[in-house]
């Protein structure tokens, strides 16, 4: 097991921040270079690294291949980096990948699409709570200002519970970085080349690092690459971060499930509809996993115990549990994203290897209004959604493997016209094709219908979030 060097590697990749319940994304265009890489210097020092210690604020950063290029970076060297990453989230291919249509498209995006300013910079700006992010935003406000604009932001917050809008506890079946100091169950504990650049994957392999092939900057500041081609490292203790826009269809979401499971005089039934939810999640508003908890959520069903025996389990496997999928749907959201010992019809070991492949770090908070959906309470005060934002070492085999192959594909399993309900329905369907939700049943399945998106995509792009290191070596370039 290799030791990671954690005070060169940026801290959201490892923590997920819930004690810094605020925070900001601030995107930035270079209009200045040299001023904008003066910034940069300022700031390195203030960047939260892995072993940083608790403050009131913590603040990271990412750059996009425009970005990279805008402060200098010379095309030999950005040539580097993966295709992914260079090309970006919105060439057609990518749209194809990702499913990125109809409303999602990215010419409607807010941010990140081919009508919208390019973002050059992230800041991910974290605190206490709204004033302590504010604070610190007006401070960096006043450093940047020189070199770098807004060209858009958003706030995000923890909402209560770990609650997404939908009225899911999120963020539970993480994976971990092997020598990271943190660990889960066996099966979770993942070679740090999944996640970071400069250590070997789960392929017992470096994963692809760019490297420098032009000289350029300060470059003794900079790792030797690893693998031996005697060039200097730009990825060692970085690793590629995906952001994405969600917003979420809350009154659409709940008022569909309640129509779905109206009892025989044509009122909604709560206890059902809540099921129904849970069925396609996977889990229970709570987090409870419905693989162990079939038929009721475990916090409703005993008030007295206390529920973080439930919330956060995550020891289950699903062949082992549930191999026909009568618990837990084959469809199910996280059933379908990480599917654990059911990777296709392999052993339940070499499915969690297999699976183990394709998994990635979620980052995900909650925009606009506070609000926690219900089957009784689905109407929010305005917009709300996710910044999801997610890391790995490769971005075609981990997250677009799983947006396309897992989430978008109709086939997943023995399934036919099942795309992932959350994350994969198609919002305007090809005629004559109706989406379903499969819920196997004995003697007879029971299929869910005319599946609608509740979810809609309105901003995204690929990042490269570098280590402490590289933002050292950037401002030199």
């Amino acid at each position: 097991m290799e030791s990671i060097e954690l005070s060169d590697v940026q801290g959201f990749l490892l923590s997920d921040y819930n004690d810094m319940r605020s925070s900001r994304y601030v995107m930035l265009q270079v209009t200045n270079a040299s001023a904008a890489k003066q910034f940069i210097q300022d700031i390195t020092a203030e960047v939260t690294h892995a072993k940083a210690a608790n403050s009131n604020n913590r603040l990271n950063i990412a750059f996009t291949a425009p970005g990279l290029q805008a402060l200098g970076l010379k095309e030999d060297n950005l040539n580097g980096f993966v295709r992914e990453f260079r090309e970006g989230m919105v060439t057609p291919h990518r749209q194809r990948l990702l499913g990125d249509f109809d409303s999602s498209a990215p010419e409607n995006w807010k941010w990140g699409g081919p009508t919208n300013e390019h973002p050059h910079i992230l800041l991910m700006i974290f605190g206490t709570d709204t004033s302590a992010v504010e604070a610190y935003s007006n401070t960096l406000r006043g450093k940047y200002a020189a070199g770098l604009r807004e060209v858009f932001q958003t706030e995000a917050h923890v909402q209560p519970g770990n609650k997404e809008s939908f009225g899911f506890r999120d963020g539970i079946a993480q994976p971990f970085i092997k020598g990271s100091g943190i660990s889960g169950k066996e099966s979770d504990n993942l070679n740090a080349g999944e996640f970071l650049m400069g250590y070997k994957s789960e392929y017992n392999v470096y994963p692809d690092t760019p490297y420098l092939t032009y000289p350029q900057g300060t470059m003794d500041i900079l790792h030797d690459d690893i693998a031996g081609s005697g060039n200097k490292d730009l990825g060692r203790n970085g690793t590629y971060m995906v952001l994405r826009q969600l917003q979420q269809d809350v009154k659409g979401y709940w008022t569909f499930l309640n129509e779905q499971t109206k009892d025989e005089h044509g009122k909604p039934d709560v206890k059902a509809s809540k099921k129904l939810a849970a069925k396609m999640m996977g889990r229970w508003p709570s987090g409870a996993p419905i693989v162990k908890w079939p038929d009721e959520d475990p916090v409703d069903m005993y008030p007295d115990r206390d529920p973080e025996e439930f919330i956060n389990d995550n020891d289950f496997l699903y062949n082992k549990e549930d191999k026909t999928g009568t618990r837990c749907p084959f469809g199910a959201h996280t059933r379908r994203t990480n599917p654990r010992d059911s990777f296709e019809e392999n052993t339940e070991k070499e499915s969690i290897k297999l699976s183990n492949r394709h998994r990635i770090i979620r980052r995900a908070r909650s925009y606009g209004p506070t609000f926690v959906g219900s089957p009784t309470d689905f109407t929010p005060p305005g917009e709300v959604g996710l910044m999801f934002a997610c890391f790995n070492a490769d971005i075609s085999r981990q997250f677009e493997f799983i947006q396309y192959t897992w989430a978008n594909y109709p086939k997943f399993k023995q399934l036919v016209n099942d795309p992932d309900p959350f994350i994969g329905v198609k919002e305007k369907p090809e005629p004559g094709l109706e989406q379903v939700f499969t819920i196997p049943q004995k003697p007879v399945n029971c299929y869910v219908t005319g599946l609608q998106r509740f979810v809609h995509v309105k901003g995204g792009a690929y990042f490269f979030m570098p280590s402490i290191t590289v933002i050292k070596y950037l401002a030199t370039i």
